[in-house]
């Protein structure tokens, strides 16, 4: 495994609803890859979870993010209304098959794709330079906190 690169179903899940992750997906076949933020409110309690799901649609990874839908109470995704980018568009699709992949355990999910985090924090989105964070996707602190 390379650094960065998550392979376990259960670590992407918990990456995924960290509370402020980057995530790549790449298909093994197409080699077409997707980066999606997944983000919650800085208040938000964990009892009434809301994860904001947006798609890097730009050449800034930073700034330029399309609104895509999100995901409630670690359940189902639900594309937004007011999202511009359409549920036929490729990244949409990307997106809704990864993560119900995710729910259903989907033992083939990494025959199919790469997962990767961005090298920084799922939880505080710092910046890893700790090796064994860097392979965790969570810096020292708050790999305790995600238990």
């Amino acid at each position: 495994m390379e650094q960065g690169q998550i392979n376990n179903i259960q670590d992407v899940r918990k990456f995924v609803l960290a509370g402020n992750a980057t995530v790549t997906i790449k298909s093994r076949r197409t080699q077409t890859r997707f980066t999606f933020r997944i983000r919650t409110p800085k208040t938000q309690r964990q009892a009434t979870a809301i994860w904001f799901v947006s798609l890097l649609s730009g050449p800034d990874n930073t700034f330029n993010y399309s609104y895509l839908g999100q995901i409630r109470g670690q359940g189902a995704y639900d594309h937004g209304r007011k999202s511009k980018v359409s549920t036929q568009a490729e990244s949409v699709k990307a997106f809704m098959w990864f993560w119900q992949a995710i729910q259903t355990n989907r033992q083939d999910l990494f025959d199919l794709m790469e997962v990767w985090h961005e090298g920084r924090c799922g939880r505080c989105n710092k910046k890893l330079t700790v090796p064994e964070s860097i392979s965790s996707g969570y810096g020292p602190e708050c790999i305790k906190m995600m238990g």
